[in-house]
Protein backbone atom coordinates (compact mmCIF):
# COMPACT_ATOMS: atom_id res chain seq x y z
CA UNK A 1 0.00 0.00 0.00
CA UNK A 2 1.48 3.03 -0.60
CA UNK A 3 3.37 5.26 1.91
CA UNK A 4 1.26 8.01 1.88
CA UNK A 5 -1.98 6.93 3.21
CA UNK A 6 -2.74 7.62 6.59
CA UNK A 7 -5.81 7.62 8.61
CA UNK A 8 -6.83 11.08 9.29
CA UNK A 9 -7.00 11.19 12.96
CA UNK A 10 -3.31 9.49 13.10
CA UNK A 11 -2.13 11.86 10.52
CA UNK A 12 -3.38 14.79 12.60
CA UNK A 13 -1.73 13.50 15.67
CA UNK A 14 1.48 13.36 13.99
CA UNK A 15 1.58 16.70 12.36
CA UNK A 16 1.11 18.36 15.53
CA UNK A 17 3.72 16.56 17.72
CA UNK A 18 5.93 16.70 15.30
CA UNK A 19 5.92 19.76 13.25
CA UNK A 20 4.20 21.92 15.80
CA UNK A 21 4.53 20.68 19.33
CA UNK A 22 1.88 19.71 21.70
CA UNK A 23 -1.05 21.94 22.83
CA UNK A 24 -1.04 22.68 26.28
CA UNK A 25 -4.05 21.05 26.61
CA UNK A 26 -3.01 17.93 25.04
CA UNK A 27 0.20 18.18 27.01
CA UNK A 28 -1.56 18.31 30.41
CA UNK A 29 -3.41 14.91 29.41
CA UNK A 30 -0.15 12.62 29.51
CA UNK A 31 2.02 12.41 33.13
CA UNK A 32 5.78 14.18 33.14
CA UNK A 33 7.65 11.77 33.40
CA UNK A 34 10.22 11.94 36.68
CA UNK A 35 14.08 11.49 36.63
CA UNK A 36 14.23 8.11 36.82
CA UNK A 37 12.27 7.37 33.27
CA UNK A 38 14.48 4.85 31.19
CA UNK A 39 13.21 4.67 27.30
CA UNK A 40 14.48 1.84 24.99
CA UNK A 41 13.93 -0.04 21.97
CA UNK A 42 13.01 -3.86 22.47
CA UNK A 43 13.37 -6.40 19.34
CA UNK A 44 12.48 -9.87 18.99
CA UNK A 45 14.16 -12.30 17.11
CA UNK A 46 11.97 -14.46 14.51
CA UNK A 47 9.78 -16.83 15.37
CA UNK A 48 8.47 -20.35 14.05
CA UNK A 49 4.82 -18.96 13.03
CA UNK A 50 4.24 -16.87 9.56
CA UNK A 51 3.75 -13.71 11.00
CA UNK A 52 6.43 -13.66 13.19
CA UNK A 53 9.24 -14.36 10.34
CA UNK A 54 11.04 -11.10 10.32
CA UNK A 55 10.83 -10.43 14.20
CA UNK A 56 9.51 -7.61 16.06
CA UNK A 57 10.24 -4.46 17.37
CA UNK A 58 8.43 -2.07 20.74
CA UNK A 59 9.55 0.96 21.90
CA UNK A 60 9.66 0.36 26.11
CA UNK A 61 9.33 3.56 28.66
CA UNK A 62 9.69 2.84 32.05
CA UNK A 63 9.38 5.13 35.39
CA UNK A 64 9.59 3.39 38.98
CA UNK A 65 8.05 6.77 40.42
CA UNK A 66 4.77 6.50 38.04
CA UNK A 67 4.72 2.70 38.52
CA UNK A 68 4.42 2.53 34.65
CA UNK A 69 6.45 0.15 32.06
CA UNK A 70 4.87 0.12 29.21
CA UNK A 71 5.70 -1.11 25.53
CA UNK A 72 4.40 0.44 22.87
CA UNK A 73 3.80 -1.76 19.94
CA UNK A 74 2.31 -1.03 16.38
CA UNK A 75 2.15 -4.51 15.22
CA UNK A 76 -0.76 -5.54 16.29
CA UNK A 77 -3.94 -6.66 14.10
CA UNK A 78 -6.94 -8.86 14.04
CA UNK A 79 -6.69 -11.70 12.08
CA UNK A 80 -10.11 -13.17 13.45
CA UNK A 81 -10.64 -16.58 14.45
CA UNK A 82 -13.80 -17.67 11.97
CA UNK A 83 -13.37 -18.31 8.19
CA UNK A 84 -14.77 -15.40 7.09
CA UNK A 85 -12.67 -13.16 8.90
CA UNK A 86 -9.84 -14.97 8.08
CA UNK A 87 -10.50 -15.01 4.13
CA UNK A 88 -11.40 -10.99 5.05
CA UNK A 89 -8.08 -10.09 6.61
CA UNK A 90 -6.26 -12.20 3.73
CA UNK A 91 -8.36 -10.38 0.82
CA UNK A 92 -7.73 -6.95 2.70
CA UNK A 93 -4.06 -7.77 3.09
CA UNK A 94 -3.67 -8.67 -0.67
CA UNK A 95 -5.51 -5.47 -1.22
CA UNK A 96 -3.16 -3.21 0.93
CA UNK A 97 -5.77 -2.21 3.14
CA UNK A 98 -5.02 -3.36 6.62
CA UNK A 99 -5.16 -1.88 9.92
CA UNK A 100 -2.85 -2.41 12.14
CA UNK A 101 -2.97 -0.49 15.63
CA UNK A 102 -0.79 0.87 18.15
CA UNK A 103 -0.97 -0.98 21.56
CA UNK A 104 0.08 -0.48 25.26
CA UNK A 105 0.72 -3.55 27.18
CA UNK A 106 3.00 -4.36 30.25
CA UNK A 107 6.47 -5.27 29.34
CA UNK A 108 7.36 -7.70 31.33
CA UNK A 109 4.52 -9.60 30.95
CA UNK A 110 5.16 -9.41 27.55
CA UNK A 111 8.86 -10.15 27.02
CA UNK A 112 7.90 -13.03 29.28
CA UNK A 113 5.09 -14.40 26.67
CA UNK A 114 7.87 -13.66 23.60
CA UNK A 115 10.85 -15.95 25.82
CA UNK A 116 8.42 -18.73 28.00
CA UNK A 117 5.71 -19.17 25.46
CA UNK A 118 7.58 -18.70 21.97
CA UNK A 119 10.87 -19.51 22.78
CA UNK A 120 11.70 -16.30 21.07
CA UNK A 121 15.18 -14.12 22.38
CA UNK A 122 14.85 -10.08 22.67
CA UNK A 123 17.41 -7.30 22.82
CA UNK A 124 17.20 -4.11 24.21
CA UNK A 125 18.56 -0.89 23.86
CA UNK A 126 18.46 1.80 26.20
CA UNK A 127 18.43 5.06 24.19
CA UNK A 128 20.53 8.38 25.07
CA UNK A 129 17.35 11.12 25.24
CA UNK A 130 17.39 14.36 27.25
CA UNK A 131 14.57 14.55 30.07
CA UNK A 132 13.09 16.42 27.58
CA UNK A 133 12.90 14.05 24.67
CA UNK A 134 11.62 11.31 26.60
CA UNK A 135 8.65 13.39 27.49
CA UNK A 136 8.04 14.12 23.97
CA UNK A 137 8.27 10.60 23.18
CA UNK A 138 6.13 9.74 25.92
CA UNK A 139 3.33 12.13 24.91
CA UNK A 140 3.54 10.96 20.96
CA UNK A 141 3.35 7.41 21.71
CA UNK A 142 0.46 8.26 24.20
CA UNK A 143 -1.43 10.22 22.19
CA UNK A 144 -0.99 7.78 18.94
CA UNK A 145 -2.62 5.08 21.78
CA UNK A 146 -5.80 6.74 21.73
CA UNK A 147 -8.70 4.93 20.19
CA UNK A 148 -9.08 7.19 18.02
CA UNK A 149 -5.17 7.62 16.59
CA UNK A 150 -3.86 3.99 17.14
CA UNK A 151 -5.02 2.35 13.85
CA UNK A 152 -2.97 2.78 10.74
CA UNK A 153 -2.78 2.03 7.33
CA UNK A 154 -0.24 -0.68 7.29
CA UNK A 155 2.80 -1.71 4.47
CA UNK A 156 5.35 -3.92 4.57
CA UNK A 157 7.81 -1.95 3.90
CA UNK A 158 7.49 1.40 4.24
CA UNK A 159 4.92 1.29 7.39
CA UNK A 160 5.27 -0.77 9.82
CA UNK A 161 5.37 -1.74 12.76
CA UNK A 162 9.22 -1.09 12.96
CA UNK A 163 9.22 1.74 11.05
CA UNK A 164 6.74 3.82 12.89
CA UNK A 165 8.97 3.14 15.97
CA UNK A 166 11.90 4.89 14.31
CA UNK A 167 9.11 7.92 12.92
CA UNK A 168 8.61 8.46 16.70
CA UNK A 169 11.71 8.32 17.90
CA UNK A 170 13.20 10.95 15.03
CA UNK A 171 9.57 12.89 15.83
CA UNK A 172 10.79 13.49 19.25
CA UNK A 173 14.25 14.30 19.01
CA UNK A 174 14.45 16.46 16.07
CA UNK A 175 17.11 17.36 13.80
CA UNK A 176 19.74 17.09 16.47
CA UNK A 177 19.50 13.32 14.98
CA UNK A 178 21.42 11.80 12.42
CA UNK A 179 22.64 8.39 11.50
CA UNK A 180 25.43 7.15 9.86
CA UNK A 181 24.98 3.86 8.52
CA UNK A 182 26.23 2.40 5.80
CA UNK A 183 24.71 0.99 2.26
CA UNK A 184 23.07 -1.94 2.12
CA UNK A 185 24.16 -3.13 -0.61
CA UNK A 186 21.06 -5.08 -1.17
CA UNK A 187 17.09 -4.90 -2.52
CA UNK A 188 14.45 -5.34 -0.76
CA UNK A 189 14.13 -8.81 -2.04
CA UNK A 190 17.68 -9.56 -1.17
CA UNK A 191 16.65 -8.05 2.58
CA UNK A 192 14.07 -10.72 3.04
CA UNK A 193 16.31 -13.94 2.04
CA UNK A 194 17.59 -14.38 5.15
CA UNK A 195 14.25 -15.13 6.73
CA UNK A 196 13.22 -17.09 4.41
CA UNK A 197 14.97 -20.30 4.01
CA UNK A 198 12.64 -22.45 6.47
CA UNK A 199 9.44 -21.43 4.81
CA UNK A 200 10.61 -21.72 1.09
CA UNK A 201 6.59 -21.43 -0.34
CA UNK A 202 5.93 -18.27 1.35
CA UNK A 203 9.72 -17.34 -0.51
CA UNK A 204 8.56 -18.35 -3.76
CA UNK A 205 5.07 -16.95 -3.55
CA UNK A 206 7.07 -13.40 -2.68
CA UNK A 207 9.16 -13.60 -5.18
CA UNK A 208 6.55 -14.24 -7.59
CA UNK A 209 4.10 -11.60 -6.10
CA UNK A 210 6.95 -8.69 -5.72
CA UNK A 211 7.65 -6.58 -8.98
CA UNK A 212 10.45 -4.74 -10.24
CA UNK A 213 9.92 -2.10 -7.41
CA UNK A 214 11.40 -4.77 -4.84
CA UNK A 215 14.40 -4.90 -6.63
CA UNK A 216 15.65 -1.76 -6.15
CA UNK A 217 18.73 -1.40 -3.48
CA UNK A 218 17.11 -0.15 -0.27
CA UNK A 219 18.21 2.92 1.67
CA UNK A 220 19.54 2.42 5.13
CA UNK A 221 16.05 3.81 6.70
CA UNK A 222 14.50 1.95 4.17
CA UNK A 223 15.62 -1.30 5.47
CA UNK A 224 14.95 -0.48 9.18
CA UNK A 225 11.57 -2.29 8.36
CA UNK A 226 13.01 -5.32 9.30
CA UNK A 227 13.21 -4.90 12.99
CA UNK A 228 16.69 -6.46 13.08
CA UNK A 229 18.09 -3.96 10.86
CA UNK A 230 16.38 -1.33 13.15
CA UNK A 231 18.59 -2.35 16.06
CA UNK A 232 21.70 -1.83 13.62
CA UNK A 233 20.29 1.38 12.43
CA UNK A 234 19.60 2.75 16.29
CA UNK A 235 23.08 1.54 16.67
CA UNK A 236 24.49 4.32 14.50
CA UNK A 237 22.42 7.15 15.66
CA UNK A 238 24.12 10.05 16.84
CA UNK A 239 22.66 13.28 19.12
CA UNK A 240 24.20 16.81 18.62
CA UNK A 241 24.38 17.99 22.43
CA UNK A 242 25.56 21.86 21.80
CA UNK A 243 28.25 20.42 19.00
CA UNK A 244 29.33 17.31 20.93
CA UNK A 245 28.03 14.10 19.29
CA UNK A 246 26.61 11.43 22.08
CA UNK A 247 25.62 8.25 20.63
CA UNK A 248 21.84 7.74 20.50
CA UNK A 249 22.10 4.20 21.94
CA UNK A 250 23.45 4.46 25.44
CA UNK A 251 23.52 0.63 26.60
CA UNK A 252 22.63 -2.64 24.97
CA UNK A 253 21.21 -5.48 26.89
CA UNK A 254 20.59 -9.32 26.29
CA UNK A 255 16.66 -9.52 28.18
CA UNK A 256 16.31 -13.33 26.82
CA UNK A 257 17.83 -15.93 25.16
CA UNK A 258 20.91 -16.03 26.82
CA UNK A 259 24.28 -15.28 25.01
CA UNK A 260 23.93 -16.24 21.32
CA UNK A 261 20.95 -14.21 20.17
CA UNK A 262 21.70 -15.07 16.38
CA UNK A 263 18.89 -16.01 14.30
CA UNK A 264 19.54 -18.69 12.32
CA UNK A 265 16.45 -20.68 11.29
CA UNK A 266 16.98 -24.46 10.09
CA UNK A 267 16.42 -24.66 6.46
CA UNK A 268 13.84 -26.54 4.54
CA UNK A 269 14.18 -28.78 1.67
CA UNK A 270 13.79 -26.16 -1.39
CA UNK A 271 9.99 -27.93 -2.25
CA UNK A 272 9.23 -25.36 -4.84
CA UNK A 273 12.07 -26.42 -7.00
CA UNK A 274 11.50 -30.07 -6.47
CA UNK A 275 8.02 -30.04 -7.20
CA UNK A 276 8.25 -28.21 -9.95
CA UNK A 277 11.33 -30.28 -11.31
CA UNK A 278 9.18 -33.55 -10.77
CA UNK A 279 6.02 -31.89 -12.66
CA UNK A 280 7.68 -30.94 -15.34
CA UNK A 281 9.89 -34.29 -15.85
CA UNK A 282 6.24 -35.76 -16.36
CA UNK A 283 5.37 -33.27 -18.55
CA UNK A 284 7.86 -33.70 -20.56
CA UNK A 285 7.69 -37.65 -20.80
CA UNK A 286 4.33 -37.11 -21.85
CA UNK A 287 5.15 -35.02 -24.49
CA UNK A 288 7.76 -37.33 -25.30
CA UNK A 289 5.24 -40.26 -25.33
CA UNK A 290 2.81 -37.98 -27.64
CA UNK A 291 5.23 -37.51 -30.29
CA UNK A 292 6.22 -41.09 -30.86
CA UNK A 293 2.28 -42.19 -30.55
CA UNK A 294 1.59 -39.52 -33.18
CA UNK A 295 -0.83 -38.46 -30.66
CA UNK A 296 -2.64 -34.93 -30.52
CA UNK A 297 -3.12 -32.64 -27.47
CA UNK A 298 -4.19 -33.81 -23.95
CA UNK A 299 -7.61 -31.43 -23.44
CA UNK A 300 -7.67 -31.84 -20.28
CA UNK A 301 -4.33 -31.40 -19.06
CA UNK A 302 -3.42 -28.78 -21.12
CA UNK A 303 -6.94 -26.81 -20.36
CA UNK A 304 -5.73 -27.50 -16.55
CA UNK A 305 -2.37 -26.37 -16.95
CA UNK A 306 -3.13 -23.18 -18.58
CA UNK A 307 -6.48 -22.19 -17.05
CA UNK A 308 -4.07 -22.11 -14.00
CA UNK A 309 -1.33 -20.11 -15.35
CA UNK A 310 -4.06 -17.79 -16.45
CA UNK A 311 -5.40 -17.42 -13.17
CA UNK A 312 -1.79 -17.01 -11.76
CA UNK A 313 -1.52 -14.39 -14.01
CA UNK A 314 -5.12 -12.61 -12.84
CA UNK A 315 -3.70 -12.66 -9.49
CA UNK A 316 -0.24 -10.43 -10.80
CA UNK A 317 -2.61 -8.18 -12.96
CA UNK A 318 -4.52 -7.60 -9.93
CA UNK A 319 -1.33 -6.88 -7.77
CA UNK A 320 0.22 -4.85 -10.43
CA UNK A 321 -3.00 -2.54 -11.55
CA UNK A 322 -5.77 -3.20 -8.75
CA UNK A 323 -4.14 -3.36 -5.11
CA UNK A 324 -2.69 -0.09 -3.64
CA UNK A 325 0.73 -1.99 -3.04
CA UNK A 326 3.78 -0.27 -4.50
CA UNK A 327 6.44 -3.12 -4.62
CA UNK A 328 3.94 -5.66 -6.28
CA UNK A 329 3.88 -3.07 -9.61
CA UNK A 330 5.81 -3.76 -13.21
CA UNK A 331 6.24 -7.64 -12.30
CA UNK A 332 7.89 -9.64 -15.11
CA UNK A 333 6.28 -12.23 -14.35
CA UNK A 334 3.35 -11.27 -16.02
CA UNK A 335 5.24 -12.63 -19.24
CA UNK A 336 4.57 -16.21 -18.42
CA UNK A 337 1.56 -15.65 -16.51
CA UNK A 338 -0.57 -14.25 -19.01
CA UNK A 339 -4.30 -13.66 -18.15
CA UNK A 340 -5.06 -14.43 -21.60
CA UNK A 341 -4.45 -18.18 -21.25
CA UNK A 342 -7.40 -18.59 -19.87
CA UNK A 343 -9.16 -17.85 -23.32
CA UNK A 344 -6.28 -20.49 -24.55
CA UNK A 345 -7.32 -23.30 -22.01
CA UNK A 346 -10.87 -22.30 -22.83
CA UNK A 347 -10.71 -23.05 -26.48
CA UNK A 348 -8.69 -26.45 -25.63
CA UNK A 349 -11.36 -27.41 -23.59
CA UNK A 350 -14.10 -27.38 -26.24
CA UNK A 351 -11.68 -28.01 -29.24
CA UNK A 352 -12.18 -24.70 -30.45
CA UNK A 353 -9.88 -22.39 -32.81
CA UNK A 354 -7.31 -24.76 -33.65
CA UNK A 355 -5.75 -21.69 -35.94
CA UNK A 356 -5.18 -19.36 -33.94
CA UNK A 357 -4.44 -21.30 -31.05
CA UNK A 358 -1.75 -22.42 -32.84
CA UNK A 359 0.36 -18.97 -33.89
CA UNK A 360 -0.62 -18.23 -30.12
CA UNK A 361 1.28 -20.90 -28.30
CA UNK A 362 4.01 -20.49 -31.00
CA UNK A 363 4.15 -16.50 -29.32
CA UNK A 364 3.76 -18.47 -26.24
CA UNK A 365 6.91 -20.51 -26.93
CA UNK A 366 8.81 -17.77 -28.17
CA UNK A 367 8.31 -15.69 -24.66
CA UNK A 368 9.32 -18.34 -22.54
CA UNK A 369 12.44 -19.04 -24.68
CA UNK A 370 13.39 -15.34 -24.51
CA UNK A 371 12.81 -15.29 -20.42
CA UNK A 372 14.76 -18.24 -20.45
CA UNK A 373 17.59 -16.57 -22.21
CA UNK A 374 17.65 -13.36 -20.35
CA UNK A 375 17.28 -15.51 -17.00
CA UNK A 376 19.99 -14.51 -15.15
CA UNK A 377 20.12 -10.71 -16.78
CA UNK A 378 16.74 -9.63 -15.98
CA UNK A 379 16.53 -6.24 -13.46
CA UNK A 380 14.10 -8.49 -11.64
CA UNK A 381 14.94 -11.48 -9.56
CA UNK A 382 13.25 -14.10 -10.42
CA UNK A 383 12.91 -17.32 -8.59
CA UNK A 384 15.32 -20.19 -9.67
CA UNK A 385 12.58 -22.18 -9.05
CA UNK A 386 10.37 -21.20 -11.83
CA UNK A 387 13.11 -22.63 -14.67
CA UNK A 388 10.96 -25.82 -14.44
CA UNK A 389 7.68 -24.18 -14.45
CA UNK A 390 8.77 -22.30 -17.83
CA UNK A 391 10.06 -25.38 -19.48
CA UNK A 392 6.71 -27.15 -19.21
CA UNK A 393 4.91 -23.92 -20.58
CA UNK A 394 7.26 -24.39 -23.35
CA UNK A 395 7.28 -27.61 -24.12
CA UNK A 396 3.00 -28.05 -23.66
CA UNK A 397 2.69 -24.72 -25.75
CA UNK A 398 5.15 -26.22 -28.12
CA UNK A 399 3.30 -29.66 -28.29
CA UNK A 400 0.38 -27.20 -29.33
CA UNK A 401 2.11 -26.09 -32.06
CA UNK A 402 3.16 -29.28 -32.81
CA UNK A 403 -0.82 -30.10 -32.83
CA UNK A 404 -2.05 -27.27 -35.35
CA UNK A 405 1.03 -28.05 -38.24
CA UNK A 406 -0.11 -31.56 -37.78
CA UNK A 407 -3.95 -31.19 -38.43
CA UNK A 408 -2.77 -28.69 -41.85
CA UNK A 409 -0.67 -31.56 -43.40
Amino acid sequence: MRTDIRLLGSTIVVATIAGFGVSSATAQDVPALSASAHVSLISVLPGEDLYSTFGHSAIRISDPVLGIDKSYNYGTFDFGASPTEIASFIGRFTYGDLNYRLDVQNTRRVVSFYWEELGRASVEQTLNLSPGEKQELFRYLEINARPENSYYQYDFFFDNCATRLLDAIEASVGTALSFDAPATGRSFRQLLDPYLPGVPWTDFGMDLGLGLPADREATPREATFLPELLLEYLGTGQIDRGGRSQPLVARTDTLTGGSDITWDPDPDRPWPSIVLWIVFALGALLTVADVKARRGRRRFLDATFFGLLGIAGLVVVFLWFVSLHSVTDANLNLAWALPTHLIAAWAIARDKGLRWLGAYMALTVAIIGVLLVGFPFWPQQLPSALIPLLLLIGVRAGSLVRVRLNSQA
